[in-house]
C-alpha cells in the first residue's frame, strides 16, 4: 500500500483519480452533507485508488475498473 494524500470534504480531489472515482466521491459528499473537519485519505493498493472518509466510507476501484462504495472492514 502506498499513501497518496488527504484533503477536506468538499475540496477538489486529486486530479490523478479517474472520473468514476471522483463521481463516487461527489455522491458520498452529497449524501453526508457538510461535515466540517472531515477528510478523505487516498492510498494506492496494487496501483488502484482506495479513498476513505473519516467515518469509514470507502471507495475502491476493482481490477475490472468497477468503482464500489462501502464501509471499512
Amino acid at each position: 500500500m502506498q499513501l497518496g494524500t488527504r484533503w477536506s470534504i468538499g475540496d477538489e480531489p486529486p486530479t490523478r483519480l479517474t472520473e468514476s472515482v471522483i463521481a463516487a466521491i461527489r455522491e458520498v459528499e452529497t449524501e453526508v452533507g457538510e461535515r466540517p473537519g472531515w477528510r478523505w485519505t487516498l492510498t494506492w493498493l496494487e496501483s488502484r485508488p482506495v479513498v476513505e472518509l473519516d467515518d469509514g466510507t470507502t471507495i475502491r476501484m476493482g481490477h475490472d475498473g468497477v468503482v464500489t462504495v462501502g464501509q471499512a472492514d
